[in-house]
């Protein structure tokens, strides 16, 4: 399947910014299809409202996780501002990946 709008632009950003080894964009915004939330955001199917992350970067080095996450908001600040509800976030090191 195809790679969404949103997606894209999350994979360029996250890629120029941290030159990730491994980077894994999953739209999980059909599973949030007819929740409502705060703000008046109802996910739809394709949405592209709610986004699980992998991201493995070598920028990770030394940082703890929560500096980690916050990095990756920042750079999705636009994206989180906009179209973007929820992201789940799993940042690591090289070193921390699965293999």
């Amino acid at each position: 399947m195809a790679e969404g709008p949103i997606a894209s632009i999350i994979r360029e950003k996250l890629s120029k910014a941290l030159s990730p080894t491994h980077l894994q964009i999953e739209d999980d915004s059909a599973r949030h299809a007819g929740h409502h939330h705060e703000g008046g955001m109802d996910a739809k199917p394709g949405g592209e409202s709610h986004f699980n992350l992998t991201v493995v970067s070598a920028a990770f080095e030394g940082q703890a996780r929560v500096t980690r996450q916050r990095t990756i908001n920042a750079l999705l600040a636009d994206e989180l501002a906009g179209p973007v509800h929820a992201l789940s976030i799993r940042a690591m090191t090289p070193a921390e990946a699965p293999t």
